[in-house]
C-alpha cells in the first residue's frame, strides 16, 4: 500500500511539473513567438497575408510536428525553407537563375534546453484542425530511394520547389530530407491529400494523389531521413 501511495504521489508530481512547463511555455509563446507565428488561427485568407507571414503557423503544431524534433530544433535552429517563408521576398538574380538574398533573412533564436522543452510542451497542445487528421492514415512501409525520387521528381515535379538533400532541389518550399524527423506521418498524408485545406492560399499544388502515392511519398521521406543527413 505504501508503494502504491508513493507511486501515485510521484505521478501527481510529474503531472504537476508537466502542467507547469506547459504554462511557462505558453508564456514564452505569447511574449516571444507571437510576433512571427500565428498561434490562434486561422491561416492567411489573402495573398497579401501569406506574403507577410514571417514564420509557420503554429495553431495546429500538435497535429503537425514531432515533439522530439521540435525540442532539438529549438535549441539549434536551422532554416528549413532555404529562401524563407515567402520565396519572392528573399531571392535575387544570380548567374544561374534565382539566388537567395541572405540579407533579408533573419536567424531563429536558440533556446536553452529547459525552455525548448517548455515551448514544445505548449505547442503539442495546439491541435486545431483535428477534423483533417485521420489517426493511422499512414501505414509503415518501405520504398527504395531511387523509386521515391522518380515519383517525387519525374512524375510529380516536386524537386522544382523542394530540396531532397542539402543544396539539391528547389528553394521555394521546405526541404524534405528532414520531413520524416520533423513531421507526423498522418499529417503528411493529410497535407499532401489537400494542401489548401490546411493553408488556403499556399502555392503548394494539389496533385490529387492516390492513396497509394500518398503512402509512397511518406515512405520516400522516411528513406531520405535515413540516408541523407542534414
Amino acid at each position: 500500500m505504501i508503494r502504491i501511495k508513493r507511486a501515485f504521489a510521484i505521478a501527481l508530481l510529474s503531472l504537476s511539473a508537466s502542467a507547469s512547463w506547459a504554462a511557462d511555455g505558453e508564456a514564452m509563446l505569447s511574449s516571444q513567438c507571437a510576433s512571427c507565428h500565428n498561434l490562434t488561427g486561422p491561416a492567411p485568407a489573402t495573398l497579401q497575408a501569406l506574403r507577410e507571414r514571417k514564420g509557420p503557423d503554429l495553431f495546429y503544431a500538435g497535429n503537425k510536428y514531432k515533439a522530439q524534433w521540435m525540442v532539438q530544433w529549438l535549441q539549434k535552429p536551422q532554416r528549413i525553407r532555404p529562401a524563407g517563408m515567402f520565396y519572392v521576398n528573399h531571392v535575387k538574380d544570380g548567374a544561374e537563375g534565382d539566388a537567395i538574398d541572405d540579407g533579408g533573412l533573419t536567424a531563429h533564436p536558440a533556446l536553452a534546453a529547459a525552455a525548448a522543452q517548455a515551448v514544445t510542451d505548449a505547442l503539442m497542445q495546439r491541435k486545431a484542425r483535428d477534423d483533417l487528421i485521420r489517426a493511422g492514415a499512414y501505414t509503415p512501409g518501405t520504398l527504395s530511394k531511387s523509386m521515391g525520387e522518380m515519383l517525387f521528381d519525374k512524375f510529380r515535379g516536386c524537386l522544382a520547389c523542394h530540396e531532397i538533400e542539402p543544396g539539391y532541389g528547389g528553394l521555394s518550399g521546405p526541404e524534405v530530407y528532414t520531413a520524416a524527423a520533423r513531421l507526423q506521418e498522418d499529417y503528411i498524408v493529410s497535407y499532401l491529400r489537400d494542401p489548401q485545406a490546411w493553408d488556403p492560399k499556399i502555392f503548394m499544388p494539389n496533385r490529387h494523389l492516390s492513396d497509394s502515392d500518398l503512402q509512397k511519398f511518406v515512405h520516400y521521406f522516411r528513406a531520405l531521413g535515413q540516408e541523407v543527413k542534414p
